[in-house]
């Protein structure tokens, strides 16, 4: 059987430690911070380090833009696999999120005419941050016990809609700067202290809508505990993961949460970079393995929700 290597955007949002232990090979995105271009990962960089002062950067008001990894860079980072006769697994953000899947399905359509005894999959993850990450390390765990390409692609593509993602923005600038909500809307809910929760959705391609608000991050909490406590499965035999945007006070205060309500394996990590650039310092996202959210989700809530994030 050929073992194959497994590739993912740095949206995924892998820890230092999961990476180390994995052995998932993370391609990053590249961010413009006030005209200057930066990956928003480095492999031997302190994730937390390099997270922390770009938040810090963003706090002061740096201009932060960000785009998708090109087919060019896709191509090149999984060449070295493919000549070593490996096959490959590419996993990336959500389609409906970043244009950077269909570049990754490029790449794989170029490469397979330069490489035609390799196999080349390409998943799309239906979710971004540690929800595409966790996917990834469990991929990556078949993959240790013998399991095909083929095989722990079909588990992916099986399983990704049963990872759930709750966002809880804590400033609404920068929605508003993204163009995602209104000045009248940005301005009213600041004055009302209103708290917007965004979930990944069930659509295909799936999409980061706007979900539920609440006044006050307490609120905000409460209402995504609820939906840990209706959807997540067996919470005791699984890594949930909360990420944030330089606020790791509130998002241990999550992690207790959390635990209490079942967890006992809580990872915490900072917010990706490249998703986290569209919003802002202070959010705060928890992911979990749980039921499948295109037949839960309600048509209510599918009508009244709006794609909250343009493609980077």
């Amino acid at each position: 059987m050929n073992k194959f290597d497994i590739y993912v955007d740095s949206a995924a949002n892998l820890t230092d430690e999961m990476v180390a232990s994995t052995g998932i090979n993370v391609i990053p995105f590249i961010c413009t911070v006030n005209g200057e271009e930066m990956p928003v990962w480095e492999s031997g960089t302190p994730f937390a380090a390099m997270a922390k002062k770009f938040y810090g950067e963003m706090l002061a008001g740096a201009d932060m833009k960000t785009s998708l990894i090109g087919e060019a860079r896709f191509a090149e980072a999984v060449t070295p696999s493919l000549q070593a006769g490996k096959d490959v697994l590419i996993i990336t953000m959500a389609e409906g999120i970043s244009g950077t899947h269909a570049q990754a399905v490029a790449a794989k359509l170029s490469l397979e005419k330069e490489f035609p005894k390799n196999k080349i999959i390409v998943c799309d993850s239906a979710n971004a941050s540690l929800g595409e990450g966790l996917l990834a390390v469990s991929v990556a765990k078949l993959r240790d016990m013998g399991e095909s390409v083929d095989a722990c692609a079909k588990w992916f593509e099986q399983n990704k809609y049963k990872m759930n993602s709750y966002v809880t923005v804590q400033d609404l600038k920068y929605l508003k700067k993204g163009g995602r909500i209104s000045t009248a809307l940005a301005v009213a809910g600041t004055i009302l202290n209103i708290k917007p929760i965004l979930r990944a959705d069930g659509g295909s391609p799936a999409k980061l809508t706007f979900w539920a608000k609440e006044r006050g991050r307490k609120k905000a909490f409460d209402t995504i505990l609820k939906q840990f406590d209706e959807l997540c499965e067996q919470p005791e035999n699984q890594t949930v993961a909360i990420t944030h945007c330089d606020c790791e006070e509130e998002a241990q205060k999550l992690a207790e949460l959390v635990k209490e309500h079942g967890a006992r394996d809580v990872v915490i990590e900072y917010y990706d970079l490249c998703t986290g650039a569209h919003v802002g310092p202070g959010t705060i996202a928890l992911f979990f393995m749980g039921k499948d959210r295109r037949p839960q989700a309600l048509p209510k809530l599918q009508k009244r929700g709006k794609a909250a994030t343009q493609k980077v």
